[in-house]
């Protein structure tokens, strides 16, 4: 077929359905924004290890809960919420921030499993996850004497 008949059979085919129909598209709707919700009503959470042996970081000696409450206004939409933990993560253990000692991490669990930082966690307001802290050693080193601080952001936000 050349390509005089190849354009003579299109024209035949596109006039064989001339019939066209056309509607016209409304879209709408109402934007909302998620609602207000703060952690621990703004303040800080401070979790105070105390004296702790040098011996005896082994991440289940130490355990201390981390008491925090999420307070949202109420909203009319399904919203889902997320938790997240901020941090620098050690270099041998995802789920722990680094402290101010070099192989001292401070392990975050979420009802007993490695809550990894970084990462958001589905949550319900209403009921959030229980969490706790230990401190935690790299795997054959020896800690020294001396105070030790670790820092991290919880965040919890909807999507």
């Amino acid at each position: 077929m050349n390509r005089k008949q190849q354009l003579a059979l299109f024209a035949v085919c596109a006039l064989g359905f001339g019939g066209n129909a056309m509607a016209n598209l409304t879209f709408s709707g109402t934007l909302r924004a998620p609602p207000p919700c703060t952690i621990n009503s703004g303040a800080s959470i401070a979790v105070n290890f105390g004296e702790i042996g040098v011996n005896t970081v082994d991440g289940i000696k130490h355990r201390k809960n981390l008491n925090y409450t999420i307070t949202c206004t109420a909203s009319t939409l399904p919203w889902n919420m997320f938790l997240t933990v901020t941090a620098t993560a050690t270099t041998f253990d995802t789920a722990a921030v680094q402290s101010s000692v070099p192989d001292l991490g401070i392990k975050i669990l979420r009802n007993d499993m490695p809550f990894l930082l970084n990462t958001k966690l589905s949550i319900s307001p209403a009921s959030p996850p229980v969490l706790v802290v230990v401190p935690v050693k790299k795997s054959g080193s020896t800690l020294s004497e001396g105070n030790f601080t670790a820092t991290a952001v919880l965040v919890a936000h909807y999507e």
